[in-house]
């Protein structure tokens, strides 16, 4: 026995332990679910996290598993969770535990394989999480053709947030499957190679060894580079003022509304930047955060649309202009759901991970559309910041907690409704929100204004 019957009401979840091994125990409708009970992300406890309806969105970093099945329905993340029988007799509630259920149940328990005689290819181009989401939910689905995977990188796809808060790792623990996992499920993997041009009325892609392949399929999931260092005037905005004052208090110093003119050097070594105030900062390094552009130049003569900023224009089926041409991930632009299917070009693993499953879906004629909300994190000396949903064009902000202590949630409000929120040491307050979102619900500014927070079920 686990628990009481009456311990766990509707709506409510429970860590318990069975055999040593921590379990997530759920009630909804009346029913009782048992799943593993941390994210196979990174590991976050999902007692923390938000339970709306059927699915727990980990606190941290957004990833949802379905409490019935433990499958992961968004990312990001591979692999599901494992999932217990539960019983409940006399009043008490039991979860079976044995050794099969013990080992972490991942997807590719149910991929297939290529057959023999399938000449149909599937060819992706690009290293990153939507190609390698493409291939394996193309492979969970029984797909028995060609999968062909083309990345200008050395390694097979990696973890890069990862890059971001651990710049020491070894490139092994970087990997998101092993070598030996692409030869298992016959998905080819050619490194070291990329695009220069796609015809698509020959259904041919020219690599810039000068081979030329030909594809059934096509998926366009590049990403973005990023935009050469030029001096020229840029404003600095920072969103949320408290994050400004918390790096100040650790000799941050901003320069509010003001631009790079010049940035001057001596025997091949920086030695200041000039602003367009007129004011000289003396620097030993610089790091230029000014934006990416996508790598969409080897469509040129392909008729595939691209946008202004150069950007794959694609439908909520990931489909291009051109019959079975498919983009995903940061190099497209797309209509977001939660906007009003405003286009949009957000460059995010997230996203570019169920952009990529989704594209494998209606290649297989499923006709999925991609509704995801975007869910970020980062880390700032030590504290974790959420954001989730899209702020673009917002008017106001709206904050709970207390500010001064570093402790608050942050509504940013557009037309009188919340269109995203982030919050510092408030968990788990944005993986609900970003779950309220996704089942379509409008959260208005008087509930964002209102101090009484008992609708986000805190």
């Amino acid at each position: 026995m686990v628990c009481l019957e009456s311990e766990l009401q509707d709506g409510q979840m429970k860590e318990v332990e069975v055999d040593e091994q921590k379990i997530l125990l759920v009630r909804t409708q009346g029913l009782y679910s048992a799943v593993g009970s941390k994210c196979s992300h990174y590991g976050a406890p999902l007692i923390k996290g938000a339970l709306v309806g059927d699915r727990v969105r980990c606190p941290f970093h957004g990833a949802c598993f379905n409490i019935k099945t433990g499958d992961i329905e968004e990312y990001p993340g591979l692999d599901c969770l494992p999932s217990y029988k539960v019983k409940v007799e006399d009043g008490k509630v039991y979860v079976s535990v044995n050794e099969k259920s013990l080992k972490v149940y991942k997807r590719v328990k149910d991929m297939s394989c290529r057959v023999s005689g399938v000449r149909h290819t599937i060819l992706l181009i690009g290293g990153g999480p939507a190609s390698l989401l493409c291939a394996e939910t193309l492979r969970q689905n029984r797909y028995e053709g060609r999968i062909v995977m083309v990345t200008r990188d050395t390694l097979p796809p990696i973890d890069k947030p990862k890059l971001s808060k651990a710049m020491h790792l070894e490139s092994a623990s970087l990997l998101l499957r092993p070598t030996d996992f692409f030869q298992q499920y016959d998905i080819e993997l050619w490194t070291q190679k990329e695009a220069v041009s796609v015809n698509p009325v020959e259904k041919t892609v020219k690599l810039n060894d000068g081979s030329l392949h030909y594809y059934d399929q096509l998926l366009i999931s590049t990403g973005c580079r990023s935009v050469a260092c030029y001096c020229y005037p840029s404003l600095i905005e920072l969103c949320v003022s408290p994050l400004s004052k918390m790096l100040e208090e650790s000799k941050v110093k901003f320069y509010m509304n003001d631009g790079v003119v010049e940035i001057r050097g001596e025997n091949g070594k920086v030695k200041e930047v000039v602003l367009k105030s007129g004011a000289v900062v003396e620097t030993d390094v610089v790091i230029a955060g000014i934006g990416v552009i996508p790598n969409s130049d080897f469509l040129k003569e392909s008729q595939v649309e691209v946008d202004s900023r150069k950007a794959v224009i694609i439908d909520k089926f990931m489909r291009t202009n051109i019959p079975n041409v498919f983009g995903a991930g940061d190099v497209t632009s797309f209509p977001l759901t939660i906007r009003k299917d405003q286009r949009v070009n957000i460059g995010h693993w997230q996203l570019a991970s169920a952009h990529g499953r989704v594209a494998a879906l209606n290649m297989l004629q499923k006709q999925i559309k991609i509704d995801s909300v975007p869910f970020f994190w980062t880390v700032l000396l030590g504290k974790s910041v959420r954001y989730t949903g899209y702020g673009e064009g917002y008017t106001e902000i709206i904050f709970k907690g207390k500010v001064e202590e570093r402790k608050f949630l942050a509504f940013y409000i557009k037309d009188d409704q919340v269109v995203a929120a982030a919050s510092l040491m408030f968990d788990p307050a944005v993986a609900r929100l970003a779950e309220m979102m996704s089942n379509g619900l409008v959260i208005t500014k008087a509930q964002a204004q209102s101090d009484d927070l008992s609708w986000l079920k805190m």
